[in-house]
């Protein structure tokens, strides 16, 4: 039986362990490339002792950022400037993996904490948004976006391809597609935001067709022996729960058959209305039942933040990585506390040898 620091292996790639850093948006960039703010974080993250580490969202094209702040992986400045960072990730222990995304209809924002809203549309540092429909997300982020036509869903689409292509000249490993959260893919697969009336829109396969099509279209550049994953939202804490993880279930299933090695398990956010249970490892269980039902090995995020529970999440066979945020955050060397909790033999070994050799001395 697995457990949490148990390897997992998948494709030509195997991690030390089940902890992933889940991609955590810092808005830090500077034209979406590296600044010392992200040499320095990510080196920090892959030293302590995580077996996975996916790097941020990064945009496959200007339009496609959150915030002015995001990283993106659009020209070769921005893929040679990662060649560093994944350079540290490999000396740290860990896989370097990378999230590629379009933030549709919730691009150009301001950055969390100096607002997390759409700048004005008259705003110079601004710019036009698209998206499935002309159809506003709400709340906080009022701007409409352009419906895409279907020129725009091909080039958003060879974007993406290209954008993988660079991920894979700068060492990346492991490769996400961000089709969650609100963003431009899953405003496709959405009710709230697909409102088209063409091959893209209606039926809940032809909601799924961006995103398979990306898929389809990324998995024939990125290398057989590399993991190609994605982050999909399927549910959404709306009222139509059932219905929506049914059809999500499906689409997952259409898309490991064109590829996909793995799926991050995660929330839709396509409404601002949604009821969501906020608590502990609350997607865990809704995780298991993509892992059972489509075949595809699995993890999961939310407020999973003890020991014990993320150990629990992986022996009974929810999720086979979990995917950590905050913990992170608060504490980069979570993975040795860990370690420790659990009472793995020689903890401090979890970390570089100039940490654990004074650390595993003197405990």
């Amino acid at each position: 039986m697995a457990s949490l620091f148990e390897p997992f292996s998948l494709k030509s790639v195997t991690l030390r362990n089940r902890i992933a850093v889940s991609p955590m948006c810092q808005y830090m960039a500077r034209d979406g490339v590296v600044t010392d703010w992200h040499r320095a974080h990510y080196a920090t993250l892959a030293r302590g002792g995580a077996g996975l580490l996916v790097v941020e969202a990064s945009a496959v094209s200007p339009e496609g950022r959150i915030t002015w702040g995001d990283l993106g992986l659009w020209n070769e400045e921005q893929a040679e400037a990662l060649r560093p960072i994944v350079a540290d990730i490999k000396a740290g222990g860990a896989i370097p993996g990378i999230q590629i995304a379009h933030a549709g209809r919730k691009a150009s924002a301001n950055r969390p904490w100096e607002g997390d809203d759409h700048l004005p549309e008259n705003d110079p540092h601004g710019w036009a948004t698209i998206a499935a429909s002309a159809v506003p997300f709400g709340g906080g982020l009022p701007r409409v976006p352009a419906a895409m036509t279907l020129d725009d869903i091909a080039r958003v689409q060879n974007d993406f391809v290209e954008t993988a292509k660079r991920a894979l000249s700068a060492g990346f490993e492991w490769l996400e597609l961000h089709l969650a959260h609100g963003y431009l893919a899953q405003s496709f697969l959405s009710p709230h935001a697909n409102k088209r009336d063409d091959q893209y829109g209606g039926s809940a396969e032809n909601r799924g067709r961006f995103l398979l099509e990306t898929v389809r279209a990324v998995r024939k550049v990125w290398p057989a022996d590399l993991p190609l994953t994605a982050r999909l939202g399927v549910i959404e804490f709306d009222g139509n729960d059932e219905q929506t993880v049914a059809e999500a279930i499906e689409l997952v299933k259409r898309m490991k058959a064109e590829g996909l090695d793995f799926l991050d398990v995660s929330i839709g956010f396509n409404t601002p209305d949604a009821k969501i249970p906020w608590g502990p490892h609350f997607m865990a269980d809704i995780a298991a039942r993509v892992r059972q039902e489509t075949g595809l090995p699995v993890g999961t995020s939310w407020f999973i933040s003890e020991p014990a529970e993320a150990d629990a999440l992986v022996r009974e066979q929810k999720v086979d990585l979990v995917f950590l945020g905050r913990p992170l955050l608060a504490n980069p060397h979570w993975p040795y506390r860990a370690a420790k909790e659990l009472e793995i033999k020689d903890p401090a070994w979890v970390l570089p040898p100039p940490y654990a050799h004074w650390l595993a001395r003197y405990r």
